[in-house]
């Protein structure tokens, strides 16, 4: 139970055990080298609670802190979630109403979240500042074990009832709460709701069957006393584990867990865990109905997926059969059970749900189809039961089994940690595992788990055998069919509707006045300027005070005149290999396939090899072909670009060879002879691309406001933006046509044959010892091969005006943008406009757009490349007043008083996302780009000195100088409904 007496009491000094560097708190349970991840994995339980600690002691000074606790909800209220939400809002020791954001703004983290999975929450940071990381860690324990857990918060961020006119209970009655307008959006995507409803009936009766983020119908059945009664339960250290990583010693962290929290506990009676699932005695099959916003009933919209509840992933032995039979039957095209997803004429493209979900304590694996006929539901299962039949009888080809086996092998070495730091990644990776009290040291040490099965695949019936034993013989087995409903989106907001009116009509005096009390009160504490100086910070004398980068080699092939650029990087025993090709002059008409030619390039044949056979060989050697374009604005000149194609690979540092031949072999001798699969292709990457809206709505919306800012922005609103999924969707329209895929297919080569007689460079990165090993494999292959340079690069039309447009698709909630022209990245006001967003953002819009107007997110960026300043909301019931909020932030601005902190907070926020580390690989790759563009390290200090240097006076002149509202350009994501009602003067209205 929690400790009654919970007021700031002077704790003596917890001691250290130093001969064996354990805290006296805690006892070592086991500790072992896992040399392929280069750390140190060590097991701790804290004596008093059972409270486990996972340290992962390594050189790396980016430290990372994780609490997680097991969270099972038995129902789809998302208790889990708003509690996720509401602890972080104010605790004993830091009674502000919003400390978690305070903190990010008063912070020099590399990351800083929380976050609620199917059956636990976690409050992960990191950062490598020592002095940061304490401040965070404090702040961190402190919310998560003495939450004040305040009624108010609870109304914000979950849900509560609000009149549209506050005061007036005869005005309209609404549901509002951050997290109930997270899940409208969230829910709003077709794939969330398909992988919910397989749960529902892979899951009968365990937690798996609820939605643990909440279903928007079931949030507002959540009360109160319900989330504290949650909170009080399993918020706990006896069902709580700890994990770390870095190279602050465990006993150190120990000492900071002991004195600021554990020591106040006593164990917990009871044992929270996930139950084992009934299992079914026969199959099942289940038809739903999923939103569409296509009125046309003869769409082959209909996903069809097949499911098996599988093994514990905690059982080490079913978790790695079970991920090796999923990288044999599905992990390239070449794989013998996505291969007959793909090239079947019963749906469009493999569902997006394809594939093994391990996160979770007994294992799911699903295969199905999208794009299907309703009625094609008992064929769809027939192909896949029927495949699994004909692979398991004729058995899988060795070779591609140690494929699967060699992909593993890559993952589990590569040291990414570009979008979550590394150490977080690896933290994740064990953390399920461990919450279901299973090893996850053993799950991390990969090694020997790779050696018995490099023995079992010996046995040729080894896969078959285990074909049938998971799946074929497998009798808890769902067949989903989800069809799509043109009405459902208004079916469900005419019953929030109906079911509101209805509250409203029988409401009491009482019950009137207590809702308008409650919302003056919410609105009274959102507005309250809490004292800052309760809360630990950094300051800018903590900042760093320059960047620094790597240091490449730089030379040309002996045989050519090719230049290659070599970072000797500590990259784990692997290789990373990329050809950058400067864009030749295009005509348009090839342009506008750039994105097409980008994603299918490296999934064609080459030379005599067809697309399945090139497959498997970019399987059995590297970690796959990728290839992307980079197009920017030049650093001065807002109208001029510079514009890359890169092909990419990544190998163990023993394929060094072969991984060079893949990548020249790619460039020089890929065929576009294969008309069938570039249809396949296209179809997966529209069905993708239009499942992707309501997950990024705000950068699409940003996308699409500063879209004529300049060139470049309006080639990535037409590439990788909402006039690049509607040009993808009008494509694939028209590609039943034979005759249209095969002069596409001439114009793909053509655009091909452009590219390649570009100027190109080579990058290299690889570990310290294997320089010559890639310099003589480019020697090798790239003899022949010389740069052609072309005397003109590309150059695109200039552009510089203002939109106002709205875009519509299946979405419960909006997205807003508002852009402004500004100016480029080497103009001194740029680094001014980057302080001002984060000042923003802190001081207004976060107030006015996420605790008040209820959406989950909102602020504001300086977007260097398209030379605009941009504001956005994610995932917001309001639309029009959100717009009005972006104009009044800079009324706010200019009118207020504000303190100096405020703008520390800001000047920090710019600097810790211009530190934040990355991968060894990582950080070459960027320092080769930021040069490639530009982007020198004398530019970067120019502009690190101006950010630093910004006073008040300074954000005041850039608002007065760019924020005209005449100049302004609107991006909206919306449904069609709401697009019918919207009041903006001269708005264009498309649909997705």
């Amino acid at each position: 139970m929690m400790a009654d007496n919970q007021t700031k009491q002077p704790r003596e000094k917890s001691k250290i055990n130093n001969s064996h560097q354990t805290h006296s708190a805690f006892q070592k349970v086991q500790s072992e080298t896992i040399s392929s991840l280069n750390i140190v994995m060590e097991k701790y339980i804290h004596t008093k609670t059972g409270a486990l600690h996972f340290h992962l002691s390594s050189q790396n000074t980016e430290n990372v802190f994780l609490v997680a606790f097991r969270t099972v909800p038995m129902d789809s209220t998302g208790v889990a979630h708003i509690l996720e939400h509401t602890a972080l809002c104010g605790s004993e020791r830091f009674p502000v109403r919003d400390p978690f954001f305070m903190m990010i703004r008063r912070s020099l983290n590399t990351f800083m979240n929380a976050m609620t999975s199917s059956d636990w929450t976690a409050y992960p940071f990191a950062s490598k500042n020592r002095k940061d990381f304490d401040n965070l860690l404090n702040v961190y324990l402190d919310a998560t074990f003495f939450s004040r857990l305040d009624e108010l918060d609870f109304l914000q961020e979950g849900h509560r009832f609000e009149f549209s006119e506050l005061k007036n209970p005869k005005s309209e009655l609404q549901y509002k709460g951050v997290v109930f307008n997270e899940m409208k959006g969230a829910m709003s995507s077709t794939n969330n709701v398909l992988w919910q409803t397989m749960n529902k009936y892979l899951y009968p009766t365990t937690t798996y069957h609820f939605n643990s983020g909440g279903e928007p119908d079931h949030i507002t059945d959540l009360s109160y006393d319900d989330l504290v009664t949650f909170y009080k339960s399993h918020y706990h250290p006896s069902n709580s584990v700890f994990m770390t990583f870095g190279d602050i010693p465990a006993a150190n962290h120990q000492q900071s867990f002991e004195e600021l929290a554990l020591s106040r506990f006593e164990k917990l009676d009871t044992d929270i865990k996930v139950s084992d699932e009934k299992r079914y005695l026969s199959p099942i099959r289940a038809e739903e109905f999923y939103a569409s916003t296509n009125n046309n009933k003869n769409e082959n919209e209909t996903h069809i997926v097949m499911g098996w509840l599988l093994g514990k992933s905690t059982d080490l032995d079913d978790l790695f059969k079970a991920q090796l039979l999923n990288s044999v039957l599905l992990d390239n095209s070449a794989s013998p059970l996505l291969k007959i997803l793909e090239t079947s004429d019963l749906g469009s493209s493999p569902s997006p749900m394809c594939g093994l979900d391990d996160s979770i304590k007994e294992m799911s694996f699903m295969v199905g189809l999208e794009g299907c006929s309703a009625e094609e539901a008992l064929n769809v299962e027939s192909l896949i039961l029927d495949g699994l039949q004909q692979i398991a009888k004729e058995g899988i080809p060795k070779e591609q089994v140690e494929a699967a086996l060699h992909q593993l092998e890559l993952a589990q070495r590569e040291i990414s940690g570009d979008s979550y730091p590394y150490g977080l990644q690896l933290i994740l990776h064990g953390l399920s595992t461990a919450l279901h009290r299973g090893d996850p040291i053993s799950l991390m040490d990969i090694d020997p788990v790779l050696a018995a099965l490099r023995i079992s695949i010996e046995d040729a019936t080894f896969i078959p055998s285990l074909i049938e034993e998971l799946l074929l013989k497998n009798q808890h087995r769902v067949t989903l069919t989800m069809r799509p409903d043109s009405e459902l989106a208004d079916k469900k907001a005419n019953a929030e509707k109906i079911k509101l009116l209805t509250i409203r009509n029988n409401l009491s005096e009482d019950q009137s006045a207590l809702i308008v009390s409650q919302a003056q009160a919410l609105a009274a504490r959102q507005i309250q300027t809490d004292d800052p100086s309760l809360l630990p910070k950094v300051s800018l004398e903590d900042v760093p005070p320059k960047e620094e980068e790597p240091t490449c080699s730089k030379g040309h092939l002996s045989n050519s005149n090719i230049e290659h650029n070599f970072f000797e990087q500590g990259t784990n025993g692997l290789t990373y290999q990329q050809i950058i090709v400067e864009l030749p002059q295009i005509d348009e008409s090839l342009l506008e396939l750039l994105p097409i030619y980008t994603s299918c390039l490296p999934e064609f044949g080459i030379d005599e090899k067809g697309y399945e056979e090139v497959q498997a060989w970019q399987a059995q050697i590297s970690g796959g072909v990728n290839c992307y374009s980079s197009i920017r604005s030049e650093i001065d000149d807002l109208q001029a670009t510079r514009s890359f194609i890169t092909f990419s690979s990544k190998a163990l540092n023993t394929n060094i060879g072969r991984q060079t031949e893949l990548l020249h072999d790619m460039f020089l001798k890929v065929n576009f002879n294969e008309p069938k699969r570039l249809s396949d292709l296209i179809e997966q990457m529209c069905a993708r691309r239009e499942s992707s809206i309501t997950g990024n709505g705000h950068s699409l919306a940003m996308s699409l406001a500063s879209s004529q800012m300049s060139p470049s922005a309006k080639l990535t609103h037409g590439f990788g933006g909402l006039k690049g999924i509607r040009h993808l969707k009008e494509l694939r329209q028209k590609l039943n046509n034979p005759e249209t895929t095969k002069n596409l297919l001439e114009k793909l080569k053509t655009l091909h044959q452009c590219i390649i007689g570009g100027n190109k460079r080579i990058l290299s990165i690889s570990e310290p010892g294997e320089g010559q090993t890639v310099q003589d494999a480019l020697e090798g292959s790239w003899s022949s091969a010389k740069n052609c340079m072309n005397e003109s690069n590309l150059v695109l039309p200039q552009i510089r005006n203002s939109i106002t447009e709205a875009w519509t698709t299946a979405t419960q909630v909006n997205f807003c943008a508002k852009a402004f022209p500004t100016v480029p990245s080497s103009h001194p006001d740029n680094a001014t406009l980057h302080v001002l967003a984060g000042y923003l953002r802190n001081g207004f819009l976060h107030r006015t757009i996420r605790e008040q107007g209820g959406a989950y997110g909102g602020g504001a960026s300086q977007d260097s490349d398209s030379g605009s300043f941009r504001f956005f909301s994610y995932r917001d019931p309001r639309l029009s007043e959100t717009l009005d909020d972006f104009d009044a932030s800079l009324d706010w601005l200019l009118k207020s008083n504000h303190g100096e902190h405020q703008l520390e907070e800001a000047i920090l926020g710019v600097i810790a996302t211009l530190d934040r580390p990355s991968s060894p690989a990582g950080g070459a790759r960027q320092a080769f780009y930021n040069h490639l563009f530009g982007h020198s390290l004398e530019h970067r200090t120019s502009f690190r000195k101006r950010v630093l240097s910004t006073s008040l006076e300074d954000l005041r002149n850039v608002s007065e100088r760019y924020f005209e509202p005449a100049r302004a350009s609107i991006g909206i994501i919306t449904n069609s409904e709401t697009a019918k009602k919207l009041k903006i003067e001269a708005v264009t209205i498309a649909n997705i």
